[in-house]
């Protein structure tokens, strides 16, 4: 497992995962804050050219931080509403090729690598044509509409020999590699429990997003946005707010528990639970969505090689009055961690003391002298980034990047994007069949 983990640094592109050396005692002193930071290094810094495909919030946002990175240059965006190819010649220039046609971005010779940023039920599709076509894909997550799919991706992968990176940004952060490096150090002791949680609040963190006014057929290619679905009346709140519509998006468990799951397996090494359950319900926006706003997803995670059996437990509500909340927490026999992209706290137990009397009693006859003080060790330990950090998203694209200029590899390949989609996808069944789901995670395959 040691060996496994070095090799995984080494082929992230990582040279100093953490500034802070873990202490035998996993903690100097209480909340002593350790700072975190990396120093990625690429052997040739080649010019990269790039495409997006889907230029709505999410591939505007990938593209922009793609172009943080040295040498790497968009020459062509593609999407099937007039506003956004107005808007990408505003925001990078107007020498861009521009088209409603992704064929046509991929049967250029010039583009090294693609950003899909479609809605999910394309991702398939243009992933599998892509890699036909020679080019590296970043795929946003989840890589896959269905769990049919999945197969379908990851064999067009290993036959281009091209590199493809699932667009779950949030596994490359600092935090998470930090908590892979204190878990298999056992800070925590034995993992038995993990739970992870995302709030939101608002109408645009609801999906709620602003439909554009001239939003018709004459601006809108409906006819090619619906081909590989089914065939109906143009709907502005389908192209838009498509995230609503299980024809085209996956639900809260595709677009926001799959970040949790693949920084959960990332830390853990898992390949996935083998049984799911989940349950919610629509509890407040009412407006025509065919996908719940408040939903709970429950999971066993099998005994294997690289960890214990332990039980996952992930929520998400686009009602919480608190807003804003994301989290993932792993539980183990001596202390937990509460992990966040860019900082995390390891909490360990003092001395196995408890609230509970008639613990403390029972306590006392194990004990000649239950009146003596004990040493008791530090509570917690926090590690944050150190100023200046650009971040996972940025972080994602320098090892998607970098494995494309050296011939490396990713983490987030398609064998991990698909153990990460899949249980997200099946907690949708699960809650529509009202009934557990059984999973193979390593031969990913419905058991």
């Amino acid at each position: 497992m040691k060996n496994n983990r070095r090799s995984f640094i080494k082929n992230l592109g990582i040279v100093g995962a953490t500034a802070a050396v873990i202490p035998s005692s996993f903690a100097a002193e209480a909340k002593e804050v350790n700072l975190l930071n990396r120093a990625a290094k690429s052997s040739t810094n080649k010019v990269l050219k790039i495409a997006l495909i889907g230029a709505g919030g999410m591939g505007v946002a990938d593209t922009n931080t793609a172009l943080k990175h040295e040498n790497i240059e968009l020459v062509a965006v593609c999407d099937l509403y007039d506003g956004r190819l107005e808007d990408a010649k505003k925001r990078w220039g107007s020498s861009l090729f521009l088209t409603k046609d992704y064929k046509e971005v991929l049967n250029r010779s010039d583009i090294d690598a693609v950003i899909i940023g479609t809605p999910d039920f394309w991702h398939k599709k243009m992933s599998v044509d892509a890699l036909n076509a020679g080019k590296h894909v970043y795929c946003e997550k989840p890589m896959v509409h269905s769990v049919e799919e999945g197969n379908d991706i990851i064999k067009a992968w290993k036959k281009s020999g091209k590199i493809y990176m699932v667009g779950s940004q949030g596994m490359s952060s600092l935090g998470n590699e930090k908590a892979r490096e204190l878990l298999a150090a056992g800070a925590i002791g034995t993992l038995n429990y993990a739970e992870g949680f995302w709030a939101r609040n608002s109408a645009l963190g609801a999906w709620q997003y602003p439909i554009p006014k001239d939003a018709s057929t004459q601006t809108v290619d409906w006819e090619k946005y619906t081909s590989i679905s089914k065939d109906m009346p143009f709907d502005p709140l389908r192209f838009f707010r498509w995230r609503n519509y299980l024809d085209y998006g996956t639900g809260m468990a595709g677009d926001l528990f799959v970040h949790l799951f693949s920084s959960l397996h990332f830390i853990t090494n898992s390949y996935g639970p083998n049984k799911i359950a989940a349950t919610g319900g629509l509890r407040h926006w009412d407006d025509g969505r065919e996908v719940p706003d408040v939903l709970l997803g429950m999971f066993d995670y099998p005994d294997t090689k690289q960890h214990p059996a332990f039980n996952l437990s992930l929520r998400c509500n686009f009602v919480d009055g608190t807003s804003g909340s994301t989290f993932l927490k792993l539980v183990g026999s001596k202390g937990s961690m509460d992990i966040a992209w860019d900082s995390l706290t390891l909490k360990r137990n003092a001395g196995g003391g408890s609230d509970d009397p008639f613990l403390a009693e029972k306590a006392k006859e194990n004990s000649g002298r239950p009146d003596r003080k004990k040493l008791v060790p530090p509570l917690e330990t926090v590690y944050r980034a150190e100023d200046g950090y650009k971040g996972a998203h940025y972080d994602h694209f320098a090892n998607f990047f970098m494995a494309i200029r050296e011939n490396g590899s990713v983490a987030q390949d398609p064998a991990f994007g698909f153990r990460a989609a899949a249980p997200a996808l099946l907690c949708n069944e699960s809650y529509k069949k009202n009934e557990f789901i059984n999973w193979d995670p390593e031969k990913m395959k419905l058991g």
